[in-house]
């Protein structure tokens, strides 16, 4: 199998359609299948090793899609990066992950190449959002005509990079059969319609914006309305012509500060990747009618639980991430590992076909994270009820996520203490009304220092991606401890809850 000739039999009969209208710019299915197919064949022409990773840090654009179809139809494995990362971290991912090639923005190629080729990559090509870029120069030469490569089910498709408290990134292995479960799954628990129009407004370097999203629509032969970035204004103007809308919950609060929604056309609103608050479950109802469908998932399983979509399935329940997956198996348990009872806290374990088959060269910390009996420890804490909806209350990991994105305490507590004048920090998560959680830094001065905290902001948005960067630095005299010396970063949540008012 090949999860590109799965996706590509869900195409419509008339491939001159439109697939994919990004701002006026029409891709027929046609295009969708003969450029990914001129990419595919300049990607084989390279003649990397079976298994190679293709390494990605770019804007989104479609052309970026059909570089991720090509990866696919090749028999490659695809790495999708942040395009936010900064040079520190793309020199661990592409130390780890040894990629055959790198694609990378133009603005970028003259430090990536560099990075790239010290460590022994022999491609680097660009690729940026106004189409443009040497590997669109190399491929057009190709033929448009490709017949995929075969690949077995447990063979790797995709290798996402998630973080763990220790701050260094783990690569989660993602099968075709994963990934191709999983949106078969979704397509029929979420009622995908022949008529449905996805408008499509997430990046594409995660889960939620290139398998949840773009999945969907590939799999259905839904046309998808495109915005390379989100503008709350500009998705607003579109939503008459759209029938599904996928967001993390920052979307929503942005759109909810739009004077016009007009949302008769629409069929589902979908809602992940960050816990979205009730309030805002709630405001969204009230202003449009329409229900927010929130569901669960990981990079490590893809999705696992959702709010049902069909009134037979059961009702959306704000605040709860719906009940497991059909085939997905979940369970909560204690920290001996036996079942919690109905509404007990515990800890949230899951096995079934999406669920990935270890992190890349880390076969230990694989067998960590999964018990004897086969199951995944996601990390999380929550609690099932009576109906089998699933509650999540928080991380027990300390991921903070901030506007659907995921920031690892430890990573940016590693760069604060090396900045002049810090002795220690803490980063901990808050809630904001706009980004769900926000990253907040508490650091004690080195002794005879005095640190500012705008000075070790900018410092930090000089090292790592934005979105990580804390959005208020505070200095303490100390951090606060329990007996064994522990920092207690429950009582800093609790401390500094009301930093950003009322969320």
């Amino acid at each position: 199998m090949n999860l590109y000739s799965a996706l590509r039999a869900g195409f419509p009969a008339d491939l001159d359609t439109t697939a994919i209208d990004a701002d006026g710019a029409l891709y027929t299915w046609r295009d969708l299948e003969r450029g990914s197919a001129m990419l595919a064949n300049w990607l084989q022409r390279l003649d990397l090793p079976a298994g190679s990773r293709v390494a990605v840090h770019t804007d989104k654009s479609v052309e970026g899609l059909l570089l991720y179809l090509a990866v696919l139809r090749a028999g490659l494995v695809y790495l999708p990066l942040n395009p936010a990362y900064q040079a520190s971290e793309l020199e661990h991912f592409i130390t780890d992950a040894a990629p055959g090639v790198v694609v990378c923005a133009s603005r970028n190629f003259g430090w990536i190449s560099k990075l790239a080729f010290q460590r022994g990559v022999r491609w680097v090509f660009t690729l940026d959002d106004d189409r443009s870029g040497t590997l669109l120069e190399r491929a057009v030469q190709m033929s448009d005509v490709h017949e995929h490569v075969a690949r077995a089910p447990g063979d790797l498709a995709a290798i996402l990079y998630t973080s763990g408290t220790t701050g260094r990134s783990k690569g989660a292995m993602l099968s075709h059969a994963n990934l191709l479960s999983n949106a078969q799954t979704l397509k029929a628990y979420w009622d995908w319609q022949p008529d449905d129009v996805l408008l499509h407004a997430l990046p594409i370097f995660h889960v939620h914006g290139l398998f949840v999203a773009s999945h969907g629509a590939l799999l259905n032969g839904s046309k998808m309305l495109w915005f390379n970035k989100f503008d709350a204004a500009a998705v607003a103007r579109r939503l008459p012509e759209a029938t599904v809308f996928m967001g993390v919950p920052t979307l929503y609060v942005r759109l909810l500060q739009e004077t016009t929604l007009d949302t008769r056309a629409m069929r589902l609103f979908i809602s992940g990747s960050a816990p979205l608050l009730i309030e805002t479950w709630r405001e969204w109802q009230a202003r449009t009618g329409h229900l927010i469908l929130e569901r669960y998932g990981m990079s490590e399983t893809l999705m696992l639980t959702s709010n049902p979509c069909r009134p037979q399935d059961g009702e959306r329940i704000g605040g709860t991430v719906g009940p497991a997956l059909p085939g997905v198996g979940l369970r909560v348990v204690s920290d001996a590992g036996q079942a919690c009872a109905v509404d007990e806290i515990g800890h949230v374990q899951v096995r079934g076909p999406n669920v990935f088959s270890g992190y890349w060269q880390m076969p230990e910390k694989t067998a960590e994270e999964f018990t004897a009996d086969g199951w995944f420890k996601t990390g999380d804490v929550g609690r099932l009820g009576a109906n089998g909806y699933l509650t999540l209350i928080g991380r027990s990991k300390d991921l903070v996520i901030s506007g659907g994105f995921n920031v690892y305490p430890a990573e940016i507590e590693g760069f604060l203490n090396e900045l002049p004048g810090v002795d220690e920090s803490a980063v901990i998560g808050v809630p904001h009304p706009d980004f769900g959680e926000a990253v907040v830094a508490v650091v004690t001065p080195a002794k005879g220092s005095v640190p500012d905290p705008d000075g070790l902001i900018q410092a930090l948005k000089g090292r790592i991606a934005g979105f990580k960067v804390p959005k208020r630095v505070i200095v303490a005299p100390e951090l606060p401890r329990n007996a064994m010396g522990k920092v207690q970063k429950k009582l800093l949540r609790e401390q500094h809850a009301g930093l950003f008012g009322s969320a």
